[in-house]
């Protein structure tokens, strides 16, 4: 009597995860000094079952960035990877955002800054977060701020670290990722001030999930930079509280009650009394109608 062996059907979970892809788009306006690093990071990323497509979205640069970016190429086919630069006249991070989209082929897509270092098991990791549910899923990794060479900025952002958003899980600045069913919330990105804001918000907090890889995120350099920053990040918040205050209901991070500033005050007085005096100059200052790099 011969007998047949029933083969169990792949469970869709399984089934998702074989046909994932991940894009990463990376927009970049005059990064010549920065791109490389970048680069050279994401191509030391940990294999992932995942295919990878990465989309380096040049807008109106008017140094090297292009030419560093298509250095990578062969970085990238060697280890398997879908790799495009595109050079676009037109400025704005919001169209290269826009642009990326339009050419991407992942169902999931990471949205990297170009001035941002991953480390190795991040893609891998952000890979296995996303691919894990169907529901939607905003995940990023665990964000270090890379060491400032001004005492200022030094004594900023370990004040700024402190702080309940930055505490929060996947808070998503300089890094944000989406699976399918997450990239469905929004249609094209609009055009607005804090792209990463605006999409972190479109998740409840209980949708939004940080993974233990790190990055590292530089913060820009000297007082005044961190003024225009600050007051561009300020502008942000209120342009989505404006335009979209239910998305506020989002934000989930607990309030910093006067307790809990007197304490980090005490613990880095250095760095809340320069936080503080960002903060004041931000209110006095007029704010400039112009796009701010702070660096």
């Amino acid at each position: 009597m011969t007998q047949t062996t029933l083969l169990a059907s792949p469970s869709p979970d399984a089934l998702r995860r074989e046909r994932a892809g991940l894009t990463i788009i990376v927009p970049a306006n005059n990064e010549e000094g920065y791109l490389a690093d970048c680069l050279r990071a994401l191509m030391a990323s940990e294999p992932t079952d995942a295919s990878v497509q990465v989309l380096i979205i040049a807008n109106a640069c008017k140094d090297n960035t292009v030419g560093v970016a298509r250095a990578f190429e062969t970085a990238a086919t060697a280890i398997g990877w879908a790799y495009q630069v595109i050079d676009l006249a037109q400025p704005g991070k919001l169209n290269a955002l826009n642009v990326g989209d339009d050419l991407a082929t992942g169902e999931m897509r990471l949205y990297l800054d170009a001035d941002v270092l991953v480390s190795p098991g991040l893609v891998r990791q952000l890979v296995a977060e996303l691919s894990a549910t169907s529901a939607p899923r905003y995940a990023s990794g665990s964000a270090r701020i890379s060491q400032a060479r001004s005492v200022v900025t030094r004594a900023y952002s370990r004040f700024w670290q402190m702080l309940p958003f930055a505490r929060s899980e996947a808070p998503g600045f300089g890094a944000f990722a989406v699976n399918d069913a997450g990239r469905a919330r929004w249609g094209r990105f609009p055009n607005i001030i804090s792209d990463d804001t605006y999409v972190r918000l479109l998740f409840a907090p209980h949708e939004r999930k940080g993974v233990p890889a790190t990055y590292e995120w530089p913060m820009v350099e000297g007082f005044n930079h961190l003024v225009k920053v600050r007051r561009r990040q300020d502008q942000g918040v209120k342009e989505i509280a404006l335009k979209w205050p239910e998305l506020l209901r989002n934000e989930g991070k607990p309030a910093l009650g006067m307790g809990n500033l007197l304490g980090m005050a005490l613990r880095e007085p250095w760095g809340f009394f320069v936080y503080a005096a960002v903060a004041f100059a931000v209110r006095m200052r007029r704010p400039s109608e112009q796009w701010t790099r702070g660096r």
